[in-house]
């Protein structure tokens, strides 16, 4: 980022409601009161944005479940990210819900811009819709037909009359967009954004009828029935926060367009392809950067309810310190990819870089001040004797911010801030400052001790955006304070005036034990257990394939025709294109689960499925050993 740079604006997704706070929702969150800290150190007026997406299908069933309104299960959750965002003093500058009335009379003139542009229109929608990503995913996607790609879980196949976006007219615009203006952070998630709108880009359903709880349609196209799709209505917090669609849109004049949106890998496609079609549609520009990182683990394992090992991150934060924390996740995995979480770990970084490293340096320096000097710390001679180890230092001070922070590369940044204190360690072990005053060298030990408290000084004031109170705590005791003046000297190679160091305790006590309570694991129950009396409701026949065929567009159905002894043989669609010719199914056998409720599937009935068993070396269909009757039950 630009030294240039007036204003910067930046934000975390919305959460979604559908459960508590966890440990993906806070490195997200942390990652950004990290850049926004750094950018308002640096004198940049910053808006920092964040908090919760509270509409749609999901969020009423699961109200539902509880015995709430939409409403009141919303509040509930919301709340619950403020509270915990407020004691971690995040530093957010507005804590924006898509309940807000203000928020939703903005997607409401979004919506009504698009319309009258010519951008949305109406029509039928009927296809596979997952309700847990709350988005449609096309029959080519499918995981055994009906499973959700992203998710694993089952689909619901819909059909209702909705409002579409042409997401197909911005299609080279974005091609455009993607591979010029390079906006996604780091750079390998691109490729991926840009082989799906390459694939083609068909046309968005923005609205939906089938439930309620979502922002309706602008009264002038008078369509009460119709809710906006949750994506559409989520996205434009970013600009709704800043007034869009209010009476007063000066903060939008003012830090419109977004420096950088972060966001879960998970959701890169929403934010770097519909939105900025969205922003196109409207004649905004578009955000500069869109930053994706990646999840977390527990113990090398995914972390989930049933396993009993999702981790809160009040409950870290209480038992290693907040900070100890945020500098735990920024250093310990590199952004965009994949991190686990071991308490081991966080007490190896702890005791490791923070104890040994960084805290245990100015516990020595302390000690050295007092033993040879009563305290005082002068700056004096440190070019004349250390000019090497300083510039060194400073050299590395000039690339932390275009080289690693603002291109999202923290664990890279937090590494090159430690060679710092490396080059205060090793110089206290080569030039042993107790030998320089046996030998009468005051001087060149007094400018040591200076050396490696302006070494210090050049980490606090780098490492203030990931440990504020910490780092205040150092400069404290080096006799300055961390704030805009402090920092742009220090950046600049201006060195400490002199002082006498401050007396503190350790920083960081060694932890000799684990300090959170162990997960209980749940012992894993067998799933899907049923009873006799459930077995015997299913109906399974033998049937014969008289008609097999290949179902156009669809790269795994075939088409069959069934005879199951009845008056006419059943058509069952079947994901088996891959492994079976039709010509080789025609005449032969094949098991039939029968009183399976029909189900469309690109438009055709399928009344009823086929046995089959599917490994690593593909899938194979269950038959009778020899031919049966047709409509034989099998028991």
């Amino acid at each position: 980022m630009s030294d240039k740079c007036k204003t910067y604006y930046l934000t975390t997704p919305i959460y979604y409601v559908n459960d508590v706070p966890h440990i993906g929702h806070a490195y997200t969150t942390i990652i950004a009161d990290t850049i926004a800290r750094y950018s308002r150190l640096k004198g940049i007026d910053t808006f920092f944005l964040t908090g919760t997406d509270e509409h749609g299908q999901k969020i009423e069933e699961a109200a539902r479940k509880r015995g709430k309104s939409p409403k009141e299960y919303a509040d509930e959750i919301s709340a619950k990210f403020k509270e915990l965002w407020d004691e971690f003093e995040i530093s957010y500058d507005k804590f924006i819900r898509t309940t807000d009335p203000e928020h939703i009379k903005g997607v409401q003139k979004a919506f009504l811009e698009m319309y009258k542009k010519g951008d949305i229109y109406k029509d039928y929608y009927e296809g596979h819709y997952c309700v847990s990503c709350e988005s449609f995913v096309a029959p080519s996607q499918l995981v055994n037909d009906e499973l959700c790609p992203d998710c694993g879980k089952p689909t619901r196949i819909i059909k209702e009359e909705s409002y579409f976006f042409r997401l197909s007219k911005y299609q080279d615009k974005l091609l455009d967009w993607l591979k010029n203006k390079k906006p996604i952070l780091p750079e390998a998630k691109a490729n991926e954004v840009i082989r799906f709108v390459e694939e083609g880009l068909k046309d968005l359903s923005i609205t939906r009828t089938s439930f309620e709880w979502g922002v309706k349609l602008p009264p002038e196209i008078n369509d009460p029935k119709h809710v906006v799709y949750v994506w559409l209505d989520a996205l434009f917090n970013y600009l709704t926060a800043l007034g869009y669609g209010s009476e007063d849109e000066s903060l939008v004049q003012k830090y419109w367009p977004a420096k950088l949106h972060i966001v879960g890998k998970d959701i890169l496609k929403f934010h770097a392809v519909y939105w900025p079609a969205f922003l196109m549609s409207i004649g905004y520009e578009l955000p500069k950067k869109i930053a994706a990182h990646g999840w977390w683990t527990r113990d090398g394992e995914k972390m989930s309810k049933s396993k009993g090992n999702v981790i809160n991150p009040k409950e870290v934060a209480d038992a290693y310190g907040i900070e100890n924390f945020r500098y735990f996740m920024l250093r310990e995995v590199p952004f965009g990819a994949d991190g686990d979480f071991s308490e081991k770990a966080l007490i190896d970084r702890i005791n490791n870089d923070l104890g040994n490293d960084l805290g245990n340096l100015l516990n020595r320096i302390i000690g050295m001040a007092y033993k040879y000097f009563g305290g005082n710390v002068t700056s004096k001679d440190v070019e004349k004797y250390f000019s090497a180890e300083l510039n060194e230092a400073r050299e590395i001070v000039q690339n932390l911010e275009e080289t690693y922070l603002w291109k999202m590369q923290i664990h890279k940044f937090l590494e090159e801030l430690w060679k710092i204190l490396s080059i205060g360690n090793k110089a206290i072990d080569t030039y042993k400052p107790w030998e320089l005053m046996k030998n009468g060298e005051e001087e060149k030990a007094a400018a040591l001790i200076g050396l490696i408290a302006n070494l210090l000084a050049m980490v606090a004031v780098n490492l203030h955006a990931v440990m504020p109170k910490t780092t205040q705590k150092i400069a404290k005791a080096l006799g300055f304070e961390i704030n805009e003046e402090s920092f742009k000297n220090i950046m600049q190679g201006k060195l400490l005036d002199d002082f006498t160091i401050e007396k503190i305790p350790p920083l960081f006590p060694k932890i000799e034990k684990p300090l959170m309570k162990k997960p209980e694991v749940k012992k894993e129950e067998p799933q899907n257990i049923i009873t006799i009396d459930e077995f015997f409701k299913v109906e399974l026949k033998v049937g014969k394939v008289v008609v097999a065929e290949e179902v156009k567009k669809s790269k795994k159905l075939l088409r069959l025709e069934v005879d199951l002894g009845e008056e006419k043989p059943r058509q069952i669609v079947a994901g088996i294109k891959e492994y079976y010719k039709p010509e080789d199914l025609v005449d032969t056998y094949v098991c039939v689960v029968s009183n399976l409720k029909p189900a469309k599937l690109m438009g055709m009935v399928s009344e009823g499925m086929l046995l089959a068993a599917k490994d690593d070396e593909g899938l194979a269909l269950i038959r009778p050993e020899k031919p049966k009757k047709v409509g034989t039950q099998i028991k």
